[in-house]
């Protein structure tokens, strides 16, 4: 009933909320795109997406959706895989941003490492600038990352959010002195990213806390040391947005990629495959702009 074409060209454009950027990464054109759910739409008999000229939105029947469209597309890789012919092997460097520790990443590698046992599996977890800094020095073979900002449409697009202030609940931002500050080191993107914002409109800040790890600045957040800026849709237990009665700048949008090497092994192309086809799983990315 279900044509697991059209179900991944729904997931795509259900990731990235775009149908431009669900053609480019399925290399299909944006008319067909267009076809595959309209198709998918006829064969539910319900609306998939409700968009407009400035935005594309999963309705509540599209949603249910994506359970199911998951299911089937895993069976079918997996019977893809079991029949391909000669196993996957060998070494894989792969590197995941600070930002996935909390999620169900962990889920997608380890349903990878048992389809594809004889892959040596190696994992960084780094600040995004650091991943673009070892995979540009050959370090790694591929990497799931903030991409650096506007203009930046290196790699393929995971899914995109938006970035928001959050801090502990009923944390206090006083205008009246400098903000303070919760965040991970050079060349953290997130951190660049605060700072500018701050500084564009004016904002005097200091740091409270630096880590490199998530988990440093969540347990400085609970303990209401500060403020942090992070995606919205990837804001760990304990933690809430800042109202904006607070009057913090606005962050912008972030898109999170997945990003390899000129000529990638097998193994590389076979993770990005079981990320891409998961990618709501990492986080709901249901928010443009």
């Amino acid at each position: 009933m279900y044509d697991p074409v059209q179900l991944r060209t729904f997931l795509t454009v259900a990731q990235t909320l775009s149908f431009t950027q669900a053609a480019r990464r399925l290399g299909l054109r944006q008319s067909t795109v267009s076809q595959h759910v309209r198709r998918l739409e006829d064969a539910t008999g319900r609306q998939l997406f409700s968009r407009d000229t400035h935005s594309v939105r999963v309705t509540e029947d599209g949603e249910a959706l994506l359970g199911f469209a998951r299911t089937i597309l895993q069976a079918h890789e997996r019977a893809a895989a079991f029949f391909a012919g000669p196993r996957l092997r060998g070494r894989l460097r792969f590197g995941a941003s600070e930002d996935f520790v909390l999620t169900r990443l962990p889920e997608i590698l380890e349903a990878f490492r048992h389809e594809h046992p004889e892959v040596d599996l190696e994992l960084s977890v780094e600040l995004s600038g650091t991943l673009h800094e070892r995979l540009d020095a050959g370090r790694l073979d591929l990497v799931l990352a903030k991409r650096r900002g506007p203009g930046d449409e290196r790699g393929r697009l995971v899914w995109r959010d938006r970035m928001v202030w959050i801090g502990a609940e009923g944390v206090h931002v006083d205008p009246d002195r400098p903000v303070p500050l919760i965040v991970f080191p050079p060349p953290g993107i997130t951190r660049a990213r605060a700072l500018e914002a701050l500084e564009r409109e004016g904002r005097s800040w200091r740091i409270a806390c630096t880590s490199g790890s998530l988990s440093g600045l969540v347990a400085a957040a609970r303990a209401g040391l500060g403020v942090m800026a992070h995606t919205r849709g990837l804001i760990p237990p304990g933690l809430v947005r800042v109202p904006d009665r607070a009057g913090l700048p606005e962050l912008g949008g972030v898109e999170f990629a997945l990003l390899g090497t000129p000529d990638p092994a097998p193994a590389a192309e076979a993770l990005a495959a079981a990320i891409l086809s998961s990618a709501d799983r990492l986080g709901p990315g249901r928010v443009t702009g």
